[in-house]
């Protein structure tokens, strides 16, 4: 009788890893998923931006032209552990330089390396699986045009057990989604504020508080969240607090001054420096999108 209910739980035990396996497996786009799709330099120089690639993979304390050398290495401190951002600059070695613009579409879409495993969603992934496959294209495209760094890519600090990157497949499950979280009838220009906030922006992911699997609390979506600085909180930006007009926050986005004549802190002072370089069409399209969500005290 023992023996058999070894036997049993032994193989209980081979069907549950066998199902965890195959549940938590990376997941990637179709081989010829980009195959009708034509890269746009320019057009990419704006996604870069409005993505904000540099404020995330430039070094610490960068500035001016040296802001395009993503050569990676800041810091971001989470509850799991300390993550640092990546060499993402064209280098071939230490850079994505080897990468296709598959494999960046698999980063981007679906939090997977070129080797098949898992990224921590401290890459914003959760919000850029929205991304247009044609803007990642023309995105590849361009940042094949800045310069390389042969900058090692500096390892996280992350501790057992969130450092198993395979039960990310598990976290993916549990929160990557693809629709949009304002689901609603919207005029062109508020669908363009929506895929530059939701997507590209990945705004939520710091103005969104967070439950314990670091998952976005969408039911506060762009409510305010814990500065993962340490310091205060990142703001409500929802109307209910947030009591600019449309104009005021097209123009905050541009120059980082308040209607009060106070100017952007902290990493916004980061955002701002993408969001400047975005066309003024764009600017108020986030704006007028900032004004259809749902009202957070």
């Amino acid at each position: 009788m023992l023996k058999r209910l070894l036997r049993w739980a032994v193989a209980l035990a081979i069907v549950g890893a066998a199902a965890f396996w195959w549940l938590t497996r990376p997941v990637l786009l179709d081989a010829d998923a980009l195959a009708e799709l034509e890269p746009d330099v320019v057009a990419g120089e704006q996604v870069f931006y409005a993505a904000g690639c540099a404020s995330c993979h430039s070094a610490p304390k960068a500035e001016g032209d040296a802001k395009l050398v993503l050569s990676g290495g800041r810091a971001f401190p989470s509850p799991f552990g300390t993550f640092y951002a990546p060499n993402i600059s064209p280098d071939p070695n230490h850079g994505i330089g080897g990468w296709s613009a598959l494999d960046l579409a698999n980063a981007m879409k679906n939090g997977v390396s070129p080797q098949g495993s898992h990224y921590f969603p401290a890459f914003p992934y959760a919000s850029y699986i929205r991304a247009e496959l044609g803007d990642i294209v023309s995105l590849h495209a361009f940042l094949t045009t800045l310069p390389a760094s042969a900058e090692p890519s500096k390892p996280h600090d992350v501790g057992f057990p969130f450092n198993i990157r395979r039960t990310l497949g598990g976290w993916k499950l549990l929160f990557l989604r693809d629709g949009w979280v304002l689901d609603a009838e919207l005029t062109t220009q508020e669908e363009r504020g929506r895929y530059l906030v939701e997507a590209l922006g990945h705004c939520g992911e710091c103005h969104t508080e967070r439950n314990p699997l670091g998952g976005l609390k969408l039911s506060s979506w762009l409510g305010g969240a814990p500065n993962p600085e340490g310091k205060g909180r990142v703001p409500n930006i929802t109307p209910g607090k947030l009591q600019w007009s449309e104009r005021d926050i097209a123009e905050y986005l541009k120059s980082g001054f308040t209607p009060d004549f106070d100017t952007a802190g902290s990493l916004m002072v980061d955002v701002i420096a993408n969001t400047s370089q975005l066309t003024p069409e764009d600017r108020a399209a986030i704006a007028a999108y900032l004004k259809k969500v749902a009202a957070l005290p």
